[in-house]
């Protein structure tokens, strides 16, 4: 249908669908209920590659494309939207940042092992008082007199992974009266003293999803250990969050095209009045708009997968098509969701049924890696070139 996606990317596309629905879709509502993290069958995503996906091979990846990542990491959220979001934080928000800022040393250090799924990464930017104004965060990193560490003080908040995480790509104040020119990127080693696992977020969606505060008291971070050079912290993170709203797109259109392939089902199974459910035009008319919104999202993911790749070579900015593609995406899966439950009724309402987790699932979708009052004020700003 679309030439640029190749015999390659399906091939992806169809063993990410064989693993999620073989192996993910029947654990997903057991770990929705327990809140435990999924770890051995995230080890065999990494086994199979989808925790590195666009990670050259020298580095513990597969080395193939943003759309090849986007059509698995949809596959994987479609049985489960929590599995998902640790692939996609680990794809997006780790591995491409050092792939894209790191030296050598950072990459044969800390890519080998996550891409390839023996360990887990994590990403922080948010503090309990910072979210979308990354400029007034708290958190402090101080260089040393000897010039050999940062000394790290702070509190993180809604890390994602970060019970499990191995090692977290952090950003914190270097410079604080230089607000977002003043955030600085580091490599963290969560087995070293002075960091600390706070609360773990009792959470409406993606319980599976280990999500908690972290803590440095009096953490020392060796030089060599920062990521990119001090002050360029928020480039660092805005350019990573660039990719990461690809991933979330991805996983809301994996959310939505389960909820929708459920309805479509239920529609032509349950019976009212004498007849299928599917054969009332209320019916008919929300199954048409859903399917078409789903449509649309997908397009707008394919186009910013495209761009994305274009911009490894032309060096251009991709975020009008990411955060279109996140925006349109994760209001279509809180959409599609609410009118599955619809359909439903109330089996819709019940745990018995995957229906009412998609919609818990979902609405993160809305929220995380940019809000979609964020994302609307980055494409008004990209349209307009207007701060």
């Amino acid at each position: 249908m679309f030439d640029f996606i190749t015999e390659e990317h399906e091939m992806i596309q169809v063993e990410a669908r064989r693993f999620a629905q073989g192996e993910i879709a029947p654990i997903a509502a057991e770990f929705d209920e327990t809140g435990d993290f999924p770890i051995e069958t995230i080890r065999k995503m990494g086994e199979l590659g989808f925790m590195g996906i666009e990670v050259p091979e020298e580095y513990g990846g597969i080395g193939m494309d943003t759309l090849a990542y986007s059509l698995a990491l949809t596959e994987i959220s479609k049985a489960d939207a929590s599995h998902g979001t640790i692939m996609s934080v680990n794809n997006s928000l780790f591995c491409n940042g050092i792939m894209k800022f790191g030296t050598e040393e950072q990459k044969q250090k800390y890519l080998l092992p996550v891409a390839s799924g023996q360990k887990i990464g994590a990403y922080s930017l948010t503090e309990p008082m910072s979210g979308s104004d990354a400029g007034t965060m708290r958190s402090r990193a101080v260089l040393n007199e000897a010039g050999t560490h940062y000394v790290i003080n702070g509190v993180k908040s809604w890390v994602t992974s970060a019970p499990y995480a191995d090692y977290i790509v952090l950003f914190t104040m270097t410079q604080p009266e230089l607000k977002h020119k003043g955030v600085t990127a580091f490599l963290i080693e969560t087995d070293k003293p002075g960091f600390e696992r706070g609360k773990k977020e009792p959470k409406l969606g993606i319980r599976a999803s280990a999500t908690s505060e972290i803590i440095f008291d009096n953490y020392e971070c060796p030089v060599e250990n920062r990521l990119g050079a001090e002050g360029e912290g928020f480039k660092i993170a805005m350019t990573v969050l660039d990719a990461g709203r690809i991933g979330i797109a991805s996983q809301a259109l994996g959310i939505a095209e389960a909820a929708l392939e459920a309805s479509i089902a239920y529609a032509q199974e349950r019976e009212a009045f004498g007849q299928k459910i599917g054969q009332f035009q209320m019916i008919q008319q929300k199954l048409a708009d859903m399917k078409t919104r789903v449509e649309a999202s997908r397009l707008l993911i394919y186009q910013a997968c495209l761009a994305k790749m274009d911009a490894a070579v032309s060096g251009r900015r991709y975020s009008l098509e990411s955060s279109m593609a996140k925006l349109f995406a994760s209001e279509t899966a809180m959409w599609v969701t609410t009118q599955a439950i619809q359909i439903y009724g109330g089996m819709g309402y019940s745990k018995e049924l995957p229906i009412e987790r998609y919609f818990r699932d979902a609405k993160i979708t809305e929220i995380y890696e940019g809000t979609s009052e964020i994302q609307r004020l980055v494409i008004a700003r990209s349209l307009t070139g207007l701060r």
